[in-house]
């Protein structure tokens, strides 16, 4: 969602914006290159995301957001005209989402796919830059149509159409989010056995993403589920009442985390909808690292940066990544904040 400041309005080169899998270039996902940032010495380390260990210590939580990705993008016709829908949630037989384009949809007017799945456009919300439908079918056969009919959301970052397996963590489970949890692609199962031998402990929770872009009008934070179970939020207090570190991968987590964190630095096993919106002044309750990918300028992620490091240490952070041609983007390299 376009951020409200002016934060970090850098020019990305589109050389930059990676645009297929690391592993189409001949890497491992886990060979990915690493910028850490080390907050209380201002260090700054170049080396690949393998060696994540190496910054780790036992008693250290990585979190990761177990999410699972949808083919979240549908082609249809409305009225004879050929129509993208992006699918943002799906409640039963009611989705929202965003359709481009959207100038001639109305309120009643009646979306075809194919296979006969059809959808009733119900309601716009033009705050937010999202439709309602209800879509005709049984819930299971819908999803069902979805991932025979579907695929993967792509921006214009991505030269060609890759399938949804490209769009998956290893360890995805819970089917949800419209856009892949990014920050955790570069994970090998190799690499979190070799932290859990270290004695890093994994704890996963569940957020399903929502859409990045709708449109340039349109104002968040979106509403997005997640879930916290006991088992992660005994760990999660366990290690913290320890002195250990709790490492969010992704904003999805930082997020997720800080909605069912309390004042005392506690969270609670919960399954909800947050709109939480971390920005500049944002006090962290329980996150205290956080490892995820490189974000485009102004955008709100940056403004959930900046409760970890501030504006001038971010600022410094990704002139070093530009200056050393990191890759930005879902398919691109990492940043680690400790």
């Amino acid at each position: 969602m376009p951020a409200q400041s002016s934060l970090l309005a850098f020019e990305l080169p589109s050389e930059l914006e990676a645009a297929e899998p690391p592993e189409i270039r001949g890497l491992r996902r886990d060979q990915v290159r690493l910028l850490v940032y080390e907050r209380q010495s201002s260090k700054v380390t170049h080396t690949h995301f393998n060696q994540l260990p190496n910054f780790l210590r036992a008693g250290d939580v990585v979190v990761l957001n177990n999410s699972r990705t949808l083919p979240a993008s549908l082609r249809g016709s409305c009225d004879d005209r050929p129509i993208e829908i992006r699918l943002l949630h799906a409640r039963n037989s009611f989705w929202q989402c965003a359709i481009f384009p959207s100038e001639a949809i109305r309120p009643g007017a009646e979306i075809l796919f194919r296979e006969e799945l059809c959808a009733r456009v119900l309601h716009y919300c033009p705050l937010k830059g999202i439709w309602t439908l209800r879509v005709t079918g049984e819930r299971t056969k819908l999803y069902e149509a979805l991932y025979r009919l579907g695929r993967p959301i792509q921006y214009e970052h991505l030269k060609s159409p890759w399938n949804l397996d490209s769009f998956q963590t290893i360890y995805a489970t819970h089917p949800g989010s419209a856009e892949m949890p990014s920050a955790g692609r570069a994970f090998s199962w190799e690499l979190l056995f070799r932290l859990k031998r270290q004695g890093v402990q994994i704890v996963y929770v569940t957020l399903h993403c929502g859409l990045s872009f709708i449109d340039d009008r349109a104002v968040g934070p979106w509403e997005e589920e997640y879930h916290v179970s006991p088992e992660a939020a005994r760990a999660i207090n366990g290690a913290k009442a320890r002195g250990g570190r709790i490492v969010a991968v992704g904003t999805t987590v930082v997020r997720t985390l800080e909605s069912v964190a309390d004042a005392t630095g506690r969270i609670k096993s919960e399954h909800s909808w947050t709109k939480l919106q971390i920005q500049p002044g944002y006090r962290l309750k329980i996150v205290d690292g956080l490892l995820t990918g490189f974000h485009e300028p102004r955008s709100s992620h940056l403004e959930l940066l900046t409760a970890f490091v501030g504006n001038e240490s971010l600022r410094a952070i990704y002139e070093e990544a530009l200056r050393m041609r990191y890759h930005w983007h879902e398919f691109g390299d990492t940043n680690l904040i400790l």
